[in-house]
């Protein structure tokens, strides 16, 4: 297929797996992750199994699955990293800062890109290696923004750990590219590193798909670049996603929840991703 795979290895739960790529151009990272979901999902009916990129299956014992998307900006002409810093005093360079104050400022209304189901905000417990607020630490897996590598490192970047698996790489890439450089664009500086992530006081995310369509709609800089048609329609399409949930918990005739999750989700979610 053409795949960058760096590493595929067992993670927590029963049949959970953690697949990484090596980096490449946003657009082309996009491309591959389609390619990536749609071919193991294939490849593996043919072979008698069952794959699905569904953030939390109700399946007794599975542990809930992230995205955590890697990042950073490179010099067109040279491939130089842009986040790199000249000296060890900082973790990332003046625009690498600039760039995650952006993603910091408006983590509440991307988190709809990155986190686009009911189920997906079940990810967000405090103390779950998934964040619950806008953090960012050098390589602590509790924040949101966990920052890697530093002076004379080629491969500095940050990843950021709100994305679930089903999010459309798409709209989650272009919302950091659009959070991102809106923090460029300010010369904007981010708050204080936090080492104990769980415990900062610091903006929380949305803990329900409510409350980010919520954000979203309310976020002057989104509606900026992706237009008010595009965000409106984005909105209701998702609000009636939501409706159709709310309402099959509301009916008591409902089957129970397996391992904190409702059928409603797990009908809606576990074939289709």
């Amino acid at each position: 297929l053409g795949l960058p795979l760096r590493s595929i290895e067992n993670e927590y739960g029963p049949g959970q797996l953690e697949c990484t790529f090596a980096a490449r151009p946003a657009m082309q990272s996009a491309d591959d992750y389609v390619l990536f979901r749609t071919a193991t999902r294939q490849v593996c009916r043919r072979l008698g199994y069952f794959a699905t990129f569904m953030c939390r299956p109700a399946f007794p014992g599975l542990c809930a699955s992230g995205w955590h998307l890697h990042q950073s900006l490179a010099d067109a002409g040279t491939g130089r990293n842009l986040f790199m810093p000249d000296s060890g005093d900082v973790p990332l360079s003046p625009l690498g800062m600039a760039y995650l104050a952006g993603l910091l400022t408006h983590a509440t209304p991307a988190a709809v890109f990155a986190t686009p189901t009911v189920n997906g905000f079940r990810r967000f417990q405090p103390n779950s290696l998934a964040p619950d607020r806008a953090t960012w630490s050098h390589d602590h897996r509790g924040a949101m923004l966990r920052v890697l590598g530093g002076a004379g490192d080629p491969a500095t970047r940050f990843e950021n750990r709100i994305g679930e698996p089903a999010a459309n790489p798409y709209l989650f890439i272009a919302s950091q590219v659009i959070a991102g450089l809106d923090g460029v664009a300010q010369n904007a500086q981010p708050w204080p590193a936090d080492d104990e992530p769980y415990e900062a006081d610091r903006p929380r995310l949305p803990t329900s798909l409510g409350d980010a369509l919520e954000a979203l709609g309310d976020s002057a800089l989104f509606r900026e670049q992706l237009g008010d048609l595009y965000c409106d329609y984005y909105i209701s399409l998702k609000r009636a996603e939501l409706d159709r949930y709310l309402q099959n918990v509301a009916d008591k005739s409902c089957s129970p929840e397996v391992n904190g999750v409702s059928d409603w989700e797990q009908n809606e979610y576990v074939d289709f991703f």
